[in-house]
């Protein structure tokens, strides 16, 4: 075979930071990042965007050198993306201050609300429902973090779990303030407004987790490689055959349940927000299923069937 020639570019000054010679045409992005390592170790290879253009989209590492539009001296772009922390390690960390910080206000520290012990628990059910629904949620998030997510980016940057975690921890916080107060008042509708809450509740966790089972076999083989996602014999997966992102449109429904089940106004914001969020990202990914796949399924919606 003939050797290529790879030369790296810093992205913004267009300075020529290495020149490697006689790699093999079909090495991967993956096998390039390691040589830029070797000659820069404080730039690990999580922190490397490789681009073909300085303003263009990061080459993934499975991409090979020579199915890309180059000729035998190939001539790339390197962008520090700053420190990385794992994903696994993100999640751990946003999911499980939530779940402690709720308990601060749920077991009414004295020096949350300022009480005697007369109003050290609260006398409406629904606001120990509350508890127990908002801990299984952030619990399962925990569990799937460990055991079901698989991450086709291992990393992200490390100066966006301050802010990931202030959105988390803030609304956990927030919320609990409100739902365990003393003055609270449980919903218009009583039991049957709650149990109708809890059931749809239940629904969108088990449809949401389903989904993240699914998508997690289609990396089951430890490929990155973006796959299309189909409905299985799980009925809960059957939301694939109208929208691209299910798991969005069941955790929105898991966050409109529990609004309903609180009747709190401040639940209800965060869920709206949560909405807006979803959207962007489920409308992300569904023009990106439409860039790789001329074959996508063309009536499916990003997140609200035959809606949005």
């Amino acid at each position: 075979f003939v050797s290529s020639q790879v030369e790296i570019l810093d992205w913004e000054t267009k300075k020529q930071l290495c020149f490697l010679d006689k790699v093999e045409p079909n090495a991967t992005i993956r096998e390039i990042r390691l040589m830029f390592h070797k000659l820069y170790p404080r730039w690990y290879p999580a922190r490397q965007s490789i681009k073909l253009d300085p303003k263009g989209k990061s080459l993934r590492d499975e991409e090979i050198l020579q199915h890309l539009p180059v000729g035998t001296t190939a001539t790339l772009y390197f962008k520090d993306l700053g420190p990385q922390i794992g994903w696994t390690t993100v999640f751990l960390i946003e999911y499980t201050g939530p779940l402690f910080i709720y308990f601060l206000f749920y077991f009414r520290m004295t020096f949350v609300y300022g009480l005697d012990e007369r109003f050290t628990s609260s006398p409406h059910p629904v606001v120990n429902l509350a508890c127990v629904c908002h801990s299984f949620h952030y619990i399962k998030r925990l569990i799937e973090t460990v055991f079901v997510h698989r991450f086709s980016r291992g990393t992200m940057p490390l100066r966006n779990i301050v802010k990931n975690c202030l959105y988390y921890w803030g609304f956990a916080a927030w919320l609990a303030y409100y739902i365990n107060h003393p003055l609270y008042t449980p919903p218009s509708y009583g039991k049957k407004q709650i149990n109708f809450a809890v059931i749809m509740f239940l629904l969108c966790e088990a449809g949401n987790f389903s989904i993240h089972v699914a998508l997690s076999d289609l990396r089951r083989n430890g490929s990155k490689t973006c796959k299309i996602p189909y409905p299985t014999k799980n009925p809960f997966t059957w939301l694939f055959f109208f929208v691209s992102c299910p798991n969005y449109t069941y955790e929105v429904g898991t966050w409109i349940s529990f609004t309903i089940m609180t009747q709190c106004v401040p639940v209800g914001l965060f869920t709206l927000l949560c909405f807006i969020q979803m959207t962007v990202w489920a409308k992300d990914k569904h023009c990106t299923y439409l860039r790789e796949f001329k074959d996508y399924p063309s009536h499916r919606m990003p997140i609200i069937p035959f809606l949005l």
